[in-house]
């Protein structure tokens, strides 16, 4: 009994201490904010923005600042949304996409647009169109790399009010009907049997032009041999038109004198020759040969 009055009487006697060390308690715990380094806490002071808070240790006023908003700064990617656009050659394509982004700053993020994600996939929608459109689907299917680096652009350039980072944008792909499909399939195996014929015709004119050159290599070195021979023969005449001239008729008269002994000699030595009938004015010759013959020898 004595203890409890004691307590009372404590409580009574100090009861302004205590409340305000539970004021005071109750206020750090109101002013200091903690934000974890994935987040931003944006502050409040009576309706209107007074700060944000970045990772770490952070100091509001107790009673007058809130905290309004808590935004996370991770990179976010959009659920993966398909859309219909027409192509300048009118061909009706299903173009599936994916985005990625993240929050820079977010007193503009919480307080310029409701819904983030679906502001976002709206503007990507309208720009794929916008892109496709103006492009033919061959362009489409070759230059992919292209059209994702325009849509990320304009992506960026249009959600740039809104605090936000468009980290990457993605086709991820390009669906077509099946009537469309199947008339590609047919372009396809058209171009490639054109492609064939191409070829083709490519070899048979290599070979052609192989053949024409075998040809005239051939012509070119019969006329060189034939040049050749022509050269020689000419030699041969000059040779005995320098041997005429320098040792005058009788050179002449031995040349033919000996051509005529190899001749009658050849004529002899052949088979089936065992009687040589010769006029008698070819023996005088032989017999004018063979005594020229061994007048030189002498």
């Amino acid at each position: 009994m004595n203890i409890e009055q004691e307590l009372l009487r404590f409580l009574g006697n100090n009861a302004v201490l205590i409340a305000v060390a539970i004021f005071v308690i109750v206020c750090i715990m109101l002013g200091v904010r903690i934000v974890p380094q994935s987040q931003k806490f944006v502050v409040e002071r009576f309706g209107r923005l007074r700060s944000v808070l970045g990772p770490g240790i952070n100091l509001i006023v107790p009673f007058l600042d809130k905290v309004a908003h808590k935004v996370s700064i991770l990179e976010r990617q959009l659920p993966n949304a398909s859309q219909d656009a027409i192509t300048r050659d009118n061909v009706l394509v299903q173009v599936e996409t994916s985005v990625f982004y993240r929050i820079l700053s977010p007193e503009r993020t919480v307080y310029r647009i409701r819904d983030v994600d679906a502001a976002i996939a709206t503007t990507v929608a309208g720009i794929v169109r916008a892109e496709i459109g103006m492009m033919e689907l061959d362009e489409v299917q070759s230059n992919r790399a292209t059209v994702i680096a325009k849509i990320k652009t304009q992506v960026a350039d249009a959600v740039d009010d809104w605090g936000i980072e468009v980290t990457r944008a993605e086709i991820l792909d390009v669906n077509l009907d099946a009537q469309t499909r199947a008339a590609m399939m047919q372009q396809l195996n058209a171009e490639r049997a054109r492609r064939a014929a191409v070829t083709e015709a490519e070899g048979e004119k290599r070979a052609v032009e192989l053949n024409a050159d075998a040809e005239l290599y051939a012509a070119e070195q019969t006329a060189k041999a034939r040049r050749i021979a022509a050269d020689a023969e000419a030699y041969a005449t000059e040779v005995v038109a320098r041997a005429i001239a320098d040792n005058g008729l009788e050179a002449a008269q031995y040349q033919v004198a000996l051509k005529q002994v190899e001749a009658l000699t050849k004529l002899g030595t052949s088979q089936g020759s065992q009687t040589v009938v010769v006029p008698a004015s070819a023996l005088d010759a032989f017999g004018e040969a063979f005594k020229m013959l061994k007048g030189r020898g002498s």
